[in-house]
């Protein structure tokens, strides 16, 4: 009952404090209920199944949390599970191989999930029961016996350089210009380039924070300087982000009363429009590029996008796997490998000018 209460301590003060503290307030909190005996007070007659579900599920994810897993990994993990859960319909403990494998059959054959959508799912539900199988919670695991979901691999391509000029003269703002351009020079993550600060960018290079919490340098090139500062002599306001939020959907809606479309997308030129500490979400990053991309008549555009057309450039270009791999911000070289877009013909030609 003392390790209950622990996990529910944590996950309670999770929003309040920073991700490095978490193993040490974990710790100071096991300290703390050394001394004590922990008795929980029973309030109602009946307990359900979803309460089962919902406080195991809140143990696995103090675990995970204690473990470094990030605010945004912990989210995912809980809201993936407890859906998981809710559609099986039983206790943790009731779970069966045949009751998880009829799960991913519907969900893919009846609710028209994509088998990489499900095989997140299995992979959290794998981690879920493995978990509660070393914690000798449950004897045996269940999802021991239901095997990986096969799905066709499809090959994912780099935008072409003439897919780049396309977008990159349809880019109608200097904000939108400024997030072109640090896609294609630093190759981050759509959430890391939300979380730019100004006082992180140091001419050339700045300090993105990735997942995990690991923070790393990226580099941005002549265009990318510029399309930066630019931008930046637009903005009059305190917001320390780079790419600001308004403070509320109206702001933009009644600044773009009786305006030009064009002019609607300067809102955050009014200081007022803006809010105080908050970043722009990456949903609208995305939601930018898609139709930046569609504009430009360029099928797919997506932020991850700019990611394999900069290892895949740069490769080609003569840039050591290992130094690509350290740009993405990846610790696995494999990882990396995934991202790469190499055509058939340049392997041909690879084959040519090595293999003898």
């Amino acid at each position: 009952m003392k390790k209950e209460l622990e996990d529910d301590i944590m996950l309670s003060i999770m929003p309040f404090i920073d991700h490095k503290q978490m193993s040490d307030v974990k710790l100071a909190i096991t300290a703390a209920l050394g001394p004590y005996e922990v008795k929980k007070t029973e309030t109602t007659l009946t307990v359900y199944e979803g309460d089962i579900n919902e406080m195991i599920l809140r143990r696995f994810l103090s675990a995970k949390l204690a473990a470094g897993c990030s605010k945004r990994t912990i989210e995912f993990y809980r809201n993936s599970i407890r859906s998981s859960l809710e559609k099986i319909g039983k206790p943790y403990m009731d779970v069966t191989a045949d009751d998880l494998r009829l799960y991913f059959a519907t969900r893919i054959y009846q609710d028209g999930v994509s088998k990489t959508t499900t095989n997140n799912e299995r992979r959290n539900l794998s981690s879920f029961f493995g978990w509660l199988q070393i914690e000798e919670i449950l004897l045996k695991n269940p999802m021991l016996k239901v095997a990986a979901i096969k799905d066709t691999k499809k090959k994912k391509q780099a935008f072409s350089s003439m897919d780049i000029e396309k977008m990159r003269i349809n880019c109608t703002t200097k904000r939108e210009i400024a997030i072109f351009e640090i896609l294609l020079s630093t190759w981050c993550r759509v959430s890391e380039v939300a979380q730019i600060r100004i006082d992180e960018i140091h001419t050339n290079r700045l300090i993105v924070h990735g997942k995990g919490d690991k923070d790393r340098e990226v580099y941005l090139n002549a265009r990318a300087q510029l399309a930066v500062e630019e931008y930046l002599k637009e903005r009059s306001d305190s917001n320390p982000y780079l790419f600001p939020k308004a403070k509320y959907a109206g702001d933009v809606k009644n600044f773009a009363k009786g305006i030009k479309r064009k002019e609607e997308k300067l809102w955050y030129q009014n200081p007022d429009n803006v809010s105080d500490d908050e970043h722009m979400g990456q949903c609208t990053i995305e939601e930018m590029i898609r139709k930046i991309g569609k504009k430009a008549g360029v099928v797919n555009a997506h932020p991850h996008r700019f990611r394999r057309t900069g290892a895949t450039t740069a490769l080609r270009n003569g840039m050591p796997l290992i130094q690509v791999s350290k740009m993405l911000g990846h610790e696995n070289i494999g990882t990396t490998q995934i991202y790469l877009d190499i055509s058939d013909e340049e392997l041909m030609q690879a084959h040519q000018k090595y293999v003898v």
